[in-house]
């Protein structure tokens, strides 16, 4: 015996009871619920996550913000010129590493991220219909557990 741990394969398991497929297939759903609203304020899905990061993390390295938005640094880096050239976001140099750029959400973007929030609130209310407060706050902890076993960033 090799001591190799066996895993189930995958049509054992079945895509209903395989987490990340179900996890990906959630968040597909909820992009897809926010699409035509974000269209029309200009933005797209890379450009939404960041200015919602901002909203709460005003300042962060773009690197900090590829991880916090999900979203590769390449497709990030074109997110962020679109949002600069509309002046939702503006960049500087990091004070203390002069390699590094820092993003600030700008008063417009926080106002085009007011216009979309209450459709994210919405979806995230019906994505939650059925649930009691109770199994939610386990969901919630139970992903950000996963989240701990997975990340490879101190945040």
């Amino acid at each position: 015996m090799t001591g190799v741990k066996s895993h189930p394969l995958l049509g054992e398991i079945g895509l209903d009871n395989f987490a990340p497929y179900l996890m990906n297939r959630i968040m597909g759903r909820y992009n897809a619920s926010l699409r035509q609203e974000m269209s029309a304020l200009g933005l797209t899905t890379p450009k939404m996550r960041s200015l919602a990061v901002l909203a709460i993390r005003d300042g962060l390295l773009i690197r900090e913000l590829a991880v916090y938005a999900v979203v590769e640094q390449s497709t990030l880096s074109r997110a962020l010129d679109g949002l600069l050239a509309s002046g939702l976001v503006h960049a500087q140099s990091d004070p203390d590493d002069n390699r590094g750029t820092r993003v600030f959400i700008t008063a417009e973007g926080r106002d085009v991220f007011a216009k979309i929030w209450p459709s994210m609130a919405a979806s995230y209310g019906q994505m939650f219909q059925g649930i009691s407060e109770s199994e939610q706050l386990g969901f919630v902890i139970t992903l950000n557990k996963i989240l701990r076993n997975v990340r490879k960033n101190e945040f």
